[in-house]
């Protein structure tokens, strides 16, 4: 099934680096949808931040760049710089920010036809009533040597094992906010890709979604 469908809304959530972002990608282009990476959002803001010379913990500041933000218009090889990573982990916890952001993101997911969106609180939070949802997660292990394989792949130097302490620690942080903590929706679809190609998890996710189409 290629076709462009009706209104729809897929919500795919996890941790870092378990492969969400590719999996959505990849259901974006299938089903001829709009995809965002709500993270960038994150990092848009706190790049703002850092552009600006401003401090990152002026919450109102930083929620009012939010409301601000072009969601159509995030550079993910810009944004994916290691020192915005760090600056944005500081603004995600900011509860002005998210509501600002969580309110951008359900507009752009009700933006026909349809959208995918990934992040860690699309199916708890931004799209509870989205017509399908998935978590998808891995290894901590794993995700660190896609991480550092990424890196230098680009030409990038990496340690692998300061990479997989900056997972370990970033897990905690996201699943111990006491605001949207990154835990599964109670009917999420588990996709772990620890041992799965991610050919082999987007099929299984496509079989996922036109089961739901068909309802």
């Amino acid at each position: 099934m290629t076709e462009q469908v009706s209104q729809i809304v897929i919500a795919v959530d996890g941790p870092a680096a378990a492969g969400k972002g590719t999996l959505s990608r990849l259901l974006a282009s299938h089903y001829r949808l709009s995809h965002l990476d709500t993270g960038l959002t994150y990092r848009a803001t706190a790049k703002a931040l850092l552009d600006r010379g401003l401090p990152l913990d002026d919450e109102d500041m930083a929620a009012e760049i939010a409301r601000t933000l072009d969601l159509g218009r995030l550079d993910r090889s810009v944004l994916s710089a290691h020192e915005i990573g760090e600056a944005a982990s500081k603004v995600a916890v900011m509860p002005k920010v998210r509501r600002a952001l969580v309110e951008a993101q359900r507009v752009f997911a009700a933006t026909p036809p349809g959208s995918v969106l990934d992040g860690r609180d699309i199916g708890t939070v931004v799209c509870p009533n989205a017509l399908i949802k998935f978590y998808v997660t891995a290894s901590p292990e794993v995700r660190a040597r896609r991480r550092h394989d990424e890196i230098t792949a680009n030409g990038g130097s990496a340690d692998l094992d300061g990479i997989l302490a900056d997972i370990i620690k970033r897990d905690a942080r996201d699943a111990e906010r006491a605001d949207s903590p990154l835990r599964p929706a109670s009917d999420a679809h588990l996709l772990d890709t620890t041992k799965m190609s991610i050919e082999t998890a987007f099929e299984a996710a496509r079989i996922l979604v036109d089961a739901a189409l068909e309802h």
